[in-house]
């Protein structure tokens, strides 16, 4: 009797062995395909970012758009979503001055929209006559430039202001004036760097 019950204590062991051998190679290949899963929709996500912004990133070079952003801050910009519509107020874009492909590009705030009138009178903004309340705190501006006397945009302008609203040059100024919509390269779209600010812009 010992013996056949030491041949079945042996046997169940064995069976028990077996069986936590099979249920950790089924764990195993149940996390190697969770692994595995998870890297192609990162790389298909990564690649669809890449393919959007057109491979195309900028570094903000100038301190127009401080405290929002900060120079040396590095975005990617999504070159197809004017390519299906048009600029909203508010967009932060990505633009150049001329069609020339040395052209600097300049980062600024969308204002004014085409067929309205844009003044700055007593540090506020007035679209077509009436003060534009914005989201966010901006100070007053100091100096109104050519938008010291009402801006009417033509069809397919912008007004655009930097959110450093006194150290900015933006359509207030003859180097820039208003932005024409062929000469805008896209909106500004996801953070690159630095590591603390990473991720979509809002």
């Amino acid at each position: 009797m010992r013996l056949k019950e030491k041949i079945k204590i042996d046997s169940l062991k064995e069976n028990i062995t077996v069986s936590e051998a099979r249920e950790k190679l089924r764990d195993d290949r149940t996390r190697g395909i969770v692994k595995w899963i998870f890297e192609i929709a990162v790389t298909i996500v990564f690649a669809i970012l890449v393919a959007i912004s057109g491979f195309q990133s900028v570094t903000l070079q100038e301190s127009a758009m401080e405290p929002t952003y900060s120079v040396g801050e590095k975005f990617f910009v999504n070159r197809a979503i004017y390519k299906f519509g048009s600029p909203k107020r508010g967009d932060v874009i990505v633009f150049k001055t001329s069609a020339s492909d040395d052209a600097a590009l300049h980062i600024r705030r969308v204002i004014g929209l085409p067929g309205e009138t844009v003044l700055i009178k007593d540090g506020q903004v007035y679209i077509n006559g009436k003060v534009y309340d914005e989201d966010g705190a901006y100070a007053d501006i100091t100096n109104a430039g050519l938008a010291e006397s009402s801006i009417t945009l033509e069809s397919g302008e912008y007004f655009v202001l930097g959110d450093n609203r006194n150290n900015s040059e933006d359509s207030r100024f003859s180097d820039i004036g208003n932005i024409s919509k062929k000469y805008i390269v896209g909106k500004l779209w996801f953070t690159v760097s630095p590591k603390s600010k990473i991720g979509f812009i809002k």
